[in-house]
């Protein structure tokens, strides 16, 4: 008798499809609120498919806009550019040095527009740091500089914001060198932040403002079209009607501009320079540097003090240059004061490379003969108008 063989029992599971539903139902997220429970679980779905393209859209950000611009401005250093030898022999002595203003990296370009200059001395540009602006750190690259060339004598020459820097600039050379400064040439300076108009004063705050509330906005590309399309909206939004139209034309126009010129440009000064820019402005000492100026400091001659500005005031739409000139009277002008305004038909805000036959004109004309007069040593007239 063959032996027995033990049986295999088969269970079979009783399948329910409501109770697995309700066995879900029990251990879902939120399934213990009672209270407006269906519609707080479906915020929290909602939130859950927002936050996870936020968050790779936040990643492709930071990787591929933030962390190369980061890289990039950790390697950036200020430097001194020579655009122009000295027209004659005995100008060798003397260096001009350029500083450009708000939005703008290196002054090569603008030196290179005002030939005439070379009447003075050697012609030097600047080119900040693209990460920040160090009066002191740029003061010490012109000392260094001067004393490789020979020169013991420097004129500061700063366009809009560049004055402001120019000043600071002339104070650390006038006090803390052997160097003597013969003059600075400001060109449209705001001294304080109410010489900035309205609209460009309002702009440059919410720059700041985006710097300081996101993330890698200083160094963010994206985040710079979009502040720097908003900041020219009065070129393709149209108000006139009771509600704002937008020109798609002039909309793509201002792209390409913004794109072109501060987006892929590498002349163009990063966020972090422009938020280091305008600061500059906003905590101006100018006002203290034009009165530590206007007092001889151990035997040096004071600076003499050269206003550039549009005859007509409204012509320049970023700077108050009425109210600025104000000030310079008040601080450098007066019957033993050491300075002279210049006024140009014709230009707008702090644009040399748009008039140069302008500017050169002036430099020739009114500013060499009124250095002439206030220096010790003379500079010799120029053999020809606006050339080197």
């Amino acid at each position: 008798m063959p032996p027995l063989r033990p049986r295999h029992r088969t269970t079979v599971a009783d399948f329910s499809d409501e109770r697995r539903r309700a066995r879900l139902r029990a251990t879902r997220t939120g399934h213990q609120w009672v209270r407006f429970g269906r519609t707080r679980r479906t915020l929290v779905w909602l939130a859950m498919w927002i936050l996870v393209p936020a968050l790779c859209a936040g990643s492709v950000y930071w990787v591929h806009d933030v962390l190369p611009e980061q890289a990039r401005l950790a390697t950036t250093q200020p430097q001194i550019h020579s655009v122009y030898d000295a027209q004659r022999p005995s100008g060798r002595g003397t260096a001009v040095v350029e500083l450009v203003g708000l939005g703008n990296l290196d002054a090569t370009r603008t030196a290179s527009s005002l030939p005439a200059l070379s009447h003075i001395g050697q012609v030097w540009a600047v080119r900040y740091d693209n990460s920040g602006i160090d009066t002191k750190v740029i003061s010490n690259l012109i000392t260094t500089q001067a004393r490789e060339q020979g020169v013991d004598a420097v004129v500061l020459s700063g366009h809009s914001m560049g004055g402001v820097i120019a000043l600071e600039v002339a104070d650390h050379l006038y006090h803390d060198t052997d160097l003597t400064v013969d003059a600075v040439l400001l060109d449209c300076t705001p001294l304080d932040l109410h010489a900035v108009r309205a609209r460009s004063r309002d702009a440059g705050e919410n720059l700041l403002r985006w710097i300081g509330w996101i993330p890698g906005a200083r160094e963010s590309r994206v985040l710079r079209l979009l502040v720097e399309t908003a900041a020219r909206q009065d070129r393709f939004v149209d108000h006139s009607t009771w509600y704002p139209r937008i020109d798609p034309a002039e909309l793509r126009e201002v792209l390409r501009e913004v794109l072109r010129d501060k987006i892929l440009s590498r002349r163009a000064a990063s966020n972090g320079l422009i938020e280091s820019q305008f600061t500059v402005i906003v905590a101006s000492g100018a006002i203290d540097n034009l009165n530590a100026l206007a007092h001889p400091h151990e035997g040096k001659p004071r600076p003499a003090i050269v206003f550039l500005r549009p005859r007509v005031a409204a012509a320049d739409r970023v700077v108050d240059v009425d109210y600025s000139q104000r000030i310079l009277i008040d601080h450098s002008g007066g019957p033993d004061g050491t300075l002279l305004v210049v006024k140009l038909d014709g230009t707008g805000h702090a644009n040399p490379n748009q008039h140069p036959g302008t500017y050169n004109d002036a430099i020739a004309n009114r500013i060499l003969p009124f250095l002439r007069s206030t220096l010790d040593t003379p500079i010799p007239p120029p053999t020809a108008v606006g050339e080197p």
